[in-house]
């Protein structure tokens, strides 16, 4: 039997049905793709997940990277991951095929990933940093650059990593200090170190390519004065061949989870011998970085749905398995002459495995939103159009990378409990998807960063604009719902939340206007959670929305089960999550403040 570590069933319901990726491929950029030969992707994809990925998952735990003599020694599968990356597009995928890619949606590359994370989610960051360095080369990098690094990349020969984090500087890259000195020779010499390289070294790639935020010699402070560099492990030596390009592999972080993705601590220029080339304008690092940035937190959310995912399907399979303890009987008490129940009887363990359920789910109907936006806001013509989708995309980028990676850590957790003190053994691999995903509100840009983005920045963004585009897509979706009895209590509750949520806006920007931003801010991750709520709210009454219509109109692609299933998520979600913005909007429009710092120490 197939490993059960997805629902491929929803994840193609999601995709076609629900977001319509139909509507992305009739955009001149995808006039090449339909949906007989992506599904066959997506199958190849399954496939190749299903016998080079997922049986590796706890060996690769089991026998983490490590450093030695200079080097990161990592599981042989990497050297599978990025050879078969390379031959199947999934490094070159979303690129043009002037660039060597098949110019997929972003919508199929992230249904594609998300089936390799919830496989094995310490193999595909290999390749998706190494097609996240090689996107900077070709959108910013000249000609040379981009043909002497881009195709070994996109084969899979080479790695490719990007270098933002400093020992001193962490999540504050205005505090970056690693230096770059001009030449006479049309390069830099780049000297520093850089931490939390991930994929920074292994010996399954002949090469690494790493992207580098470094600061030209008076170049102006803080962020605006942050460069890009192309900086080899080795360099090109002119005659076809490579030598050593002063870069240095210190260390690999021994992690608390993901142990078989290697983290690494690399020094560049330790015997001043280190090259790199600019990529670019100068001190437009940062900018050409951030450009970049909306995909990889994309695919952060993407990577903890995943994560989240398999650990429900893990902990629903042994639910069905494991009997302990009777149900109760109509008297209220249990009757031991019957036999063990399997505990996915149990009111509780059926919570817990609903809980995981909407929040997996949820993630997946997020991030694949998430990606449609991408797609249209670089496709579509119409300049209105365009800015919508840019618009909305900007907004829901911080709840697409934390939603998933918070609540989708919360999901786990419930997971390891339905096993009980077996989920806290390392027989089981609720424990490992346990470890594994609490990297993911800490990558690319902590919880707390993406709140002071979401409510900071993207918010109040244009007066607001993007928030009126969202608004008007969740009015659309609960006037939708209200065209059905069994859904109209739904959406009234949502349209009520909308309406507390523009309570909570007017209060805190409140501080905002009269210059008070410490205290405007101070509360960001709980509206976060506020926000994200009733944003996961919305996309559960969409596919609430959605099943029902199937079942009225009869046009079922899945079982009648498959679509009452999701409309009982949705109203799970309702009854469990929703309500808890009521409490969330209590503290965020609190006037008194307790987390500002004051004249008096309250820490000792």
């Amino acid at each position: 039997m197939a490993a059960q570590y997805i629902d491929f069933e929803t994840l193609k319901y999601f995709l076609y049905d629900l977001h319509g990726l139909e509507d992305v491929l009739e955009q001149e950029r995808f006039v090449d793709h339909d949906k007989e030969s992506l599904d066959l992707f997506l199958e190849s994809v399954k496939e190749f997940s299903d016998r080079e990925l997922f049986p590796y998952f706890k060996e690769m735990d089991e026998k983490p990277a490590y450093h030695k003599d200079g080097a990161v020694h990592v599981h042989e599968q990497v050297g599978v991951m990025m050879k078969k990356g390379g031959e199947m597009g999934l490094i070159s995928g979303t690129f043009d095929y002037d660039d060597g890619g098949l110019q997929l949606p972003m919508m199929v590359y992230t249904a594609s990933a998300f089936i390799q994370d919830a496989a094995n989610n310490h193999l595909p960051g290999y390749v998706g940093l190494t097609l996240g360095s090689a996107e900077l080369i070709i959108h910013f990098a000249n000609e040379e650059l981009k043909s002497t690094y881009v195709p070994k990349m996109l084969s899979g020969d080479w790695g490719g990593t990007m270098c933002l984090t400093e020992p001193q500087a962490g999540s504050s890259l205005s505090d970056v200090v690693t230096k770059a000195t001009p030449t006479d020779e049309g390069y830099y010499k780049i000297s520093g170190q850089k931490i939390f390289i991930s994929g920074g070294d292994h010996q399954y790639a002949d090469n690494f390519v790493h992207l580098v935020l470094a600061r030209i010699e008076g170049a102006p402070a803080g962020t605006k004065g942050i460069s890009l560099f192309v900086v080899p492990k080795k360099r090109p030596d002119g005659s076809g061949g490579l030598t050593p390009n002063d870069v240095t592999t210190v260390a690999d972080f021994q992690k608390l989870g993901q142990r078989g993705y290697c983290t690494t601590h690399l020094g560049f220029g330790d015997t001043d011998d280190c090259r790199g080339w600019l990529v670019g304008e100068a001190h437009q690092g940062l900018k050409y970085m951030f450009l970049m940035m909306n995909g990889a937190r994309i695919a952060v959310g993407r990577g903890a749905a995943a994560i989240a995912t398999a650990a429900y399907h893990a902990s629903l399979q042994y639910a069905k398995e494991r009997p302990q303890g009777r149900k109760l009987t109509s008297a209220g008490k249990k009757d031991l002459d019957q036999g063990q129940t399997l505990i996915i009887n149990h009111p509780d363990v059926r919570r817990m495995l609903l809980l995981q359920k909407t929040i997996s789910e949820g993630s997946l109907s997020l991030v694949l939103l998430a990606s449609k936006y991408y797609d249209l806001k670089e496709t579509v013509k119409d300049p209105k159009e365009k800015e919508k989708y840019s618009l909305l995309l900007e907004l829901i980028i911080p709840m697409v990378k934390t939603y998933p990676s918070d609540m989708g850590a919360h999901a786990v957790s419930n997971g390891l409990q339905v096993l009980g003190g077996y989920g806290f053994c390392t027989d089981f691999i609720l424990q490992q998807y346990y470890r594994d995903i609490r990297i993911f509100p800490i990558y690319e840009g902590t919880t707390g960063i993406q709140s002071l983005d979401l409510l900071g920045r993207k918010l109040i963004m244009e007066n607001g604009k993007a928030l009126e585009y969202l608004t008007a897509e969740v009015m659309q979706t609960i006037q939708n719902a209200s065209n059905y009895d069994e859904l109209r209590p739904y959406a009234g509750k949502l349209g009520e939340k909308l309406q507390l949520a523009q309570k909570v806006i007017t209060f805190l920007t409140g501080f905002a206007q009269k210059g008070d931003f410490e205290r405007f801010l101070a509360d960001a991750t709980p509206f976060m959670e506020f926000l994200s709520t009733i944003t996961m709210s919305w996309l559960w009454l969409d596919i609430g929305t959605h099943a029902k219509k199937t079942l009225v109109t009869g046009q079922k692609t899945y079982s009648e089960d498959f679509y009452e299933s999701k409309i009982h998520a949705m109203k799970f979600y309702f009854k469990y999550e929703l309500p808890k913005v009521n409490g969330l909007a209590e503290i965020l429009t609190d006037e008194e403040s307790l987390t500002i710092t004051g004249e008096k120490e309250i820490f000792h």
